[in-house]
């Protein structure tokens, strides 16, 4: 917003945040000349949010800001805490960024004296964005709730006049308060414990003449300042409507295994590969992406548990050629270490590598499931969440495989995040049998939507020289009936034994009377 723009009438422009994400909530910023209120407790981030809004505001808009105090920490103080995010710039002060101290007045004047500074500073300081730090300190020198309501009234009015945009902090108030029932918003940010974890969050509770995103939003304080990230099934709730017509088919690399498919996986589908530890699931699902390379299709392993390093020697030890793919560029490994991760960011940061490649037939294997699970700090979401990042996956025309890890020791199918079955097309098994003390892999395939598909089960082997599936279901329906057959074969054999047995014992009896008779 230019500097040009102050004063007079207000119209229904945007001041942008710069803030990632935020704007995206309040759909495209804050409006030009509006009163907004951001309460939170200590710690919450108002203070780095308000001064991260200046920065980008004098940055991205040419804009003007005034900080002002009221009973806070110094100025100084603050500053020196601001200078270690990369947002702040200290060249800034005090030509485009003023910071002012307004609690002499207030205390000495009332709220005629503070009025009279905030008009006078912001006329000579030509400034487009306005900051009051400490409302609750205001509201005491109060004498009744009135005279703070027509404080408040009077501030909008002179703000709206001189077409600055205005944000009132203070610390947690209640949604009824005469502050917020005055201003043109109100933004809260939230720093509670859920559980063992720090959570903080940011809601929107009213933003007059414009619609938002409802509801809380994650709050990260990074080195850059505060990232939000809004909730996943609230950004991807209306899908646009659009899809390839032509569909291809994506294999694994396993002629018999894609055979079953029907030639493969439907381009844009999604599928579930479940199984117990072990069973094979993180080198089925990179057999996916090294096929899809020898097609000159770009691939994404997205990871939780397993660093690059130990993954491209795993596939190597089977014979899977993943280090030749990663060195040319064909697949990408992206690794999450084991940390503290916010769902919402998981999936913002996997969008946003799906995006950086502008392909067309894309691969993805996310492995696996319950590194989201993990993240969740409401596991209600879950479900939703999950079909909000498939569609968006589908939509960006990217083929996803994505494991999810069963009990190693129960032989019922009790699926951890029994949703992804439902938001999935496609659902492949890998279990375990156990027959005359060895131990063998059996691969199904439980569901294919629009698709024939062969139902069989077949024996799953992973050797030296790669991954094999057998060539029909006669392994496996053996592996399955052996330990019957067995038994059955063990007592028929115990049975003969005991007659033998019988019949010798008559015959040596029969002899044994025949020699005493």
């Amino acid at each position: 917003m230019s500097e040009s723009n102050q004063g007079g009438t207000v119209g229904q422009e945007r001041v942008q945040s710069g803030i990632p994400r935020l704007d995206f909530i309040l759909k495209g910023g804050l409006k030009q000349g509006g009163t907004y209120a951001l309460m939170g407790p200590p710690g919450s981030g108002k203070t780095i949010l308000a001064n991260q809004l200046c920065c980008n505001h004098i940055e991205k808009s040419g804009g003007r800001c005034v900080y002002m105090t009221l009973l806070v920490e110094s100025h100084a103080k603050m500053v020196a805490h601001l200078s270690s995010l990369s947002f702040f710039k200290q060249e800034y002060i005090p030509e485009r960024l003023y910071y002012v101290s307004g609690y002499q007045e207030v205390r000495q004047e009332g709220f005629t004296g503070l009025l009279e500074l905030i008009r006078r500073t912001l006329r000579e300081r030509r400034a487009t964005l306005f900051i009051i730090d400490g409302m609750e300190s205001a509201e005491q020198f109060s004498t009744t709730p009135q005279s703070y309501r027509e404080f408040v009234h009077a501030l909008q009015t002179t703000a709206n006049l001189l077409g600055c945009t205005t944000l009132l902090l203070s610390n947690v108030r209640e949604r009824t308060h005469v502050e917020n029932a005055l201003v043109d918003g109100v933004i809260e940010l939230s720093d509670q414990l859920i559980g063992p974890r720090a959570v903080r969050e940011l809601t929107v509770h009213k933003f007059r003449g414009s619609d938002y995103l409802r509801g809380r939003h994650e709050v990260e304080i990074t080195e850059d300042g505060l990232v939000i990230h809004p909730r996943t099934e609230i950004q991807f709730s209306k899908p646009p409507e659009q899809a390839r017509e032509q569909r291809l088919r994506m294999g694994f690399g396993l002629r018999q295994l894609d055979e079953m498919l029907g030639g493969g996986l439907p381009s844009g589908s999604t599928t579930a590969l479940l199984g117990a530890p072990g069973t094979g699931k993180t080198l089925l699902g990179l057999s996916f992406l090294v096929e899809g390379a020898r097609q000159g299709q770009h691939g994404t392993y997205f990871g939780f548990y397993e660093p690059p390093p130990r993954l491209i020697e795993k596939a190597e030890d089977v014979g899977i050629p993943l280090e030749r793919y990663v060195k040319e560029g064909s697949i990408e490994l992206v690794w999450q270490p084991p940390l503290e991760h916010f769902m919402d960011a998981l999936a913002e940061h996997l969008l946003e590598k799906m995006r950086e490649k502008k392909k067309e037939r894309r691969r993805l294997f996310i492995d696996g499931a319950e590194g989201f699970r993990a993240a969740a700090v409401y596991a209600d979401r879950i479900p939703r969440f999950l079909s909000a990042l498939t569609n968006q996956l589908r939509m960006e025309d990217v083929t996803t495989v994505m494991t999810d890890e069963l009990e190693l020791f129960k032989s019922e199918l009790n699926l951890p995040t029994p949703e992804l079955a439902n938001v999935v097309e496609t659902v492949l098994l890998l279990r375990y049998v156990e027959l005359r003390s060895q131990i063998y892999r059996l691969l199904s395939i439980m569901k294919m939507r629009e698709s024939r598909y062969d139902t069989s089960l077949r024996e799953f082997r992973i050797e030296p020289e790669g991954l094999d599936l057998a060539e029909s279901f006669e392994s496996a329906e053996v592996i399955l009936s052996g330990h019957g057959r067995l038994r059955e074969g063990a007592t028929r054999g115990k049975q003969s034994a005991r007659k033998k047995t019988a019949r010798k014992g008559t015959e040596r009896l029969g002899r044994g009377r025949g020699r005493g008779e």
